[in-house]
């Protein structure tokens, strides 16, 4: 019995594909390896077209819009309908997700009738992962047809006149492991995916971001008083920064850090994918030494499950608006 590819708006276009076999439910073997070779970090075109087609053989949705939720935010994808689940473990050359708040699954289905791709979870440096080893998986939302990446994330708070609670709309970053020169797109380029030289200068789409706001101003009731928009740090982690390198990365002026989103984002827009991204403010970055208390990983999980449904509201509205934008030929939407 063959299934038919759910498209837009939950469309048919009645193209047959492989059987549906309680999708991802079959573990692989540790240390499986597929017939391409690694050329970079994140593996070979063939390997990732290879991850790719073994998804879309196994789920009937095909999304334009791919989703990583942060730590405690994994109830994103809880929202979806006609849902199909393929654990990380059972994804051919896929990395693992090992942290507490993150499920480690992918989740085909439709948000608010528009067909989506979740991450239930991300992969982080501090794993052991290379930095493309932990973007691989947006390589595989691109050739599965997303056009978009929705970014979410927790986060500590530098800038002081941030709350707990705050949602950040992310403006721009600084890639401090980059000043070190550890990038996701280290290593022989394959122009397929993209240039091997990148610009950044809009790196989060600047559409969208006036898109967010106004959504926020007059769509959501409450959710402006919030609402903050800045500039954000990633880390390496897994330990929380000292006093004195929070006061440090105050002076350059980053409003909120975390240890993720930065090298997904780069290796999105490598791969010609328009992005937005938010951070939600779950602690706030101890900057005097007269504090006592450090950030506990277990609070900033919970912070993101109690604000779950706003920030489910805010990724549905932002998806919808994806969605009834105008597409050109090659899937990408006329705004880009």
């Amino acid at each position: 019995m063959s299934e038919e590819v759910v498209d837009r708006n939950g469309s048919t276009n009645g193209v047959a594909v492989v059987p549906v076999e309680s999708p991802g439910q079959q573990k692989r073997p540790r240390g499986m390896a597929g017939p391409a070779k690694e050329s970079t970090g994140y593996g070979s075109y063939e390997m990732v077209q290879e991850v790719a087609t073994y998804l879309l053989e196994r789920t009937r949705i095909r999304p334009h819009t791919g989703i990583i939720c942060g730590s405690g935010l994994g109830c994103l994808a809880d929202q979806l309908t006609e849902a199909e689940f393929f654990d990380y473990e059972t994804i051919p050359h896929f990395p693992i997700s090992t942290v507490a708040g993150h499920r480690g699954r992918l989740v085909f289905g439709l948000l608010a009738g528009v067909p989506v791709l979740c991450m239930q979870g991300r992969f982080h440096y501090y794993e052991g992962y290379s930095l493309a080893k932990c973007s691989m998986p947006v390589r595989v939302m691109k050739l599965v047809g997303c056009t978009h990446l929705i970014a979410t994330n927790a986060a500590g708070a530098i800038n002081e006149s941030y709350r707990v609670g705050d949602i950040m709309l992310i403006r721009d970053h600084i890639n401090l492991m980059g000043f070190a020169g550890n990038c996701p797109l280290l290593g022989p380029n394959d122009e397929r995916f993209g240039p091997r030289f990148l610009g950044m200068a809009k790196a989060y789409d600047p559409q969208l971001l006036q898109v967010a706001r106004d959504m926020i101003r007059d769509q959501m009731p409450g959710m402006e008083s919030i609402l903050q928009e800045g500039v954000y740090c990633c880390v390496g982690g897994p330990n929380f920064e000292t006093v004195a390198e929070g006061r440090l990365l105050a002076l350059f002026g980053v409003d909120a850090i975390g240890m993720s989103t930065v090298h997904e984002i780069i290796t999105a827009r490598h791969c010609g994918m328009t992005c937005f991204a938010f951070s939600l403010i779950t602690n706030m970055c101890t900057m005097s030494y007269e504090v006592d208390e450090d950030p506990c990983h277990e609070e900033i999980v919970g912070v993101g499950r109690q604000l779950e449904s706003r920030v489910g509201e805010l990724v549905q509205r932002i998806v919808s608006f994806i969605d009834k934008q105008p597409r050109e030929p090659n899937g990408r939407t006329g705004h880009e």
